[in-house]
């Protein structure tokens, strides 16, 4: 079994985007979409 984490529906999306190869992101910083932006910001999925 994978690594098991616990996290927030938005953590999730943001995961989950990642998984599927998101090179890039676009998007106006309101709730609660961020925690998605902050997401994909602190991971970096594009580096």
């Amino acid at each position: 079994m994978g690594e098991l984490r616990l996290m927030k529906g938005n953590e999730a999306i943001a995961e989950a985007a990642i998984r599927h190869g998101v090179d890039g992101y676009f998007g106006y910083p309101i709730t609660p979409q961020s925690e998605v932006i902050e997401t994909l910001m602190a991971r970096k999925p594009w580096e």
